[in-house]
Formats: structure tokens, sequence, C-alpha cells
């Protein structure tokens, strides 16, 4: 990649707790200036259901032990667990050029293309974000833009229990059925991440710089 384009600082987090790395990337996203690298964390998150800022809460029907919190990103209720890359892009949008629905484009390719190597068809759906197999939802996105930084993210399913995403309806859709990579390859998360953050610099225009992870989040 050349290396003309703007650094982007990747830092994977390990498996962590949803509520301190929430505060974390909203801390950072308010702390940072002009000059501050973007990054991009990766991470697994232990389990959690999250709603987002309009959601609404007849789409959580039973989460039974796991907690649900609500958060400041867009879309209505999702699930996280082990087994799934969950990626924060922490940008300077505006620095970088980007509109918001070419940092959601973009996105998507990412996940389209990593499918795509294994010769995995993933594909958008009309007024519902996020990336789909034969129907079913393998990729879900929730952003946050304040004063042109993103943050938030995407959670791609990869070798996961997919029992809680029959506890909610997935992302505000009743019924959507939910799948993984998994399902069609016998892949985990070490092996996907590498290609997931190829695939986003690459579509993203920046130039990976591998970093350490904050202090308090390493796996």
């Amino acid at each position: 990649m050349s290396s003309e384009l703007p650094p982007l600082l990747i830092k994977d987090l390990g498996l962590t707790d949803y509520r301190p790395v929430w505060q974390a990337m909203s801390w950072f996203t308010d702390a940072r200036d002009a000059a501050t690298p973007d990054e991009m964390w990766l991470l697994e998150h232990r389990r959690v259901f999250t709603q987002g800022q309009a959601g609404k809460p007849e789409h959580v029907l039973a989460p039974g032990d796991i907690p649900v919190i609500a958060v400041d990103r867009g879309g209505q209720v999702t699930y996280h667990g082990p087994g799934q890359i969950v990626c924060y892009p922490l940008l300077d949008i505006g620095r970088k050029g980007l509109g918001v629905k070419t940092l959601v484009s973009g996105i998507e390719q990412a996940i389209i293309d990593v499918l795509a190597e294994y010769d995995v068809a993933g594909e958008r759906m009309e007024n519902a974000p996020g990336i789909y197999v034969d129907g079913a939802k393998i990729a879900s996105l929730g952003l946050r833009v304040r004063k042109g930084r993103s943050f938030h993210g995407l959670a791609f399913n990869i070798a996961m229990d997919l029992e809680p995403f029959n506890r909610i309806n997935p992302c505000g859709f009743a019924g959507m059925p939910v799948t993984q990579l998994s399902a069609f390859r016998a892949v985990s998360c070490d092996e996907v991440k590498p290609l997931l953050i190829r695939h986003l610099t690459a579509n993203l225009g920046y130039n990976a710089k591998p970093a350490d992870a904050p202090v308090g989040f390493a796996a």
C-alpha cells in the first residue's frame, strides 16, 4: 500500500466488557484534536445486548441473563459475544474527506470483500444496513459521528453462539435470520481479523500501522 496514504493505528483489544470500551472510544473522540492519528480498534465483547438511540424496547424480547445497555449509536438492538469481530473505526472523517455514506459504503464493501475470500457472496439490502448472505444477516453496522469524528462501528459474525439473537428482533426486524462465516467455512476470529483490516484500510484509503492496545484492554 502506498506510503502516501494516511496512517491508521490498529489496536487489538482482545476479549473485553462493552461499557469500558464504549467509554474509552467516546473519550478518545472528544479528546482528540486536529493532529490526532486515526485509530481502528478490533475486539470481541463478552455477551451483551446494545440498544441504539432510536431503539424500541419491544425489540428486546427476552434478554434473560444477558445485560442490555442503551448506547449513543444509530440503529436498534443487536447482540455482541465471543466469536464475533467488533471493529470501531475512530476516524476524523472531516479531515479525511469522507462523507458518512462513503464511510458506510466502504465498511460494507470491506465485509463483502472478506466474504469473497471464502467464496461467500455477501450483499447489501435496501433500508437495512449491514451485510447479508442469502437473506440472513452476517454483519451489522451502527455508527455515530460527533464533530466530524466517527465512533462505534461494525460487528461481523464469525464463529459464535447465535442463540442470543433469538432473544431480540435483530436490528429491529422481527424474525430476521442471522448467520455467521463459520456456517460456510471453518474459520476463527484470529484468521479473519487481518483480512478485515486489509480490506477496511483499502476501501477507506488508509495505511495500516499496528499499535499497542490502550492500557487495561489487553486480553
